[in-house]
């Protein structure tokens, strides 16, 4: 950034930019309001005051702001639409901005994204600690009805044959119930039949059906059922 304009002991000096990448220090101007938004007034009054790097990085940031008020303002004039303000947003983004190139921190790089082959090189650390399994609480989807002709077998598992029944009142699966799986022996049940709501399921580490933890059967209203003799 070079000013082509000494800095003379006028009053409320600002900075210009101009379309051929020069900069002027001038007097700010006269028509009141003036044709273009002003930048930054009196950038000379605090020159005398403080540190070189400090007073051009001010002046720098007080640029970039007179720059983006410059570029909507002819936005503005043009009509510019949602679509068009992000498009010039993003053109002004892609460049430098005053004061990154007066402290210098646009020429600091990002440091780049690992590439595949290091990535793939990284292995996750083996982890001796066994975490309990969570709670299977999503819902199953219903089993498709067997084809016609396709001979039942009794002793066939109900993922052979049949939709998935509740381990607990023997009902179907509905689309808007909350189920959940048994961590044990694998059974479905309606959460409503062993008490369990969705909000409480996500609070337990591992879920046992009331048969495996030897509390019997639970009916589907919700009382207990004697264990069978």
């Amino acid at each position: 950034m070079v000013f082509t304009v000494s800095l003379e002991e006028k009053e409320n000096l600002c900075l210009y930019g101009f379309p051929n990448e020069s900069w002027e220090v001038n007097l700010p101007a006269e028509e009141v309001p003036p044709d273009l938004p002003e930048p930054a007034l009196g950038i000379n009054f605090a020159r005398d005051g403080m540190q070189e790097k400090e007073w051009l990085s001010m002046v720098a940031a007080h640029s970039d702001a007179w720059l983006l008020s410059v570029a909507f303002y002819f936005g503005a004039r043009f009509g510019f639409n949602k679509n068009d303000r992000k498009r010039l947003y993003s053109l002004i983004d892609d460049l430098p901005m005053a004061f990154e190139i007066v402290s210098g921190k646009s020429e600091t790089k990002a440091p780049a994204p690992p590439s595949s082959s290091n990535h793939s090189n990284i292995k996750p650390k083996s982890n001796n600690k066994k975490k309990p399994p969570e709670p299977k609480v999503k819902q199953p989807k219903p089993r498709a009805p067997a084809e016609e002709g396709e001979e039942e077998d009794g002793s066939a598992s109900e993922g052979e044959h049949g939709e998935t029944l509740c381990g607990a009142c023997k009902e179907s699966y509905g689309p808007d119930e909350f189920w959940i799986c048994c961590d044990l022996c694998e059974k479905w049940f309606h959460g409503k039949c062993v008490k369990i709501t969705a909000a409480k399921a996500e609070h337990i580490k591992q879920y046992k059906c009331p048969s495996c933890t030897g509390g019997g059967g639970v009916s589907n209203s919700g009382t207990k059922r004697a264990r069978p003799s």
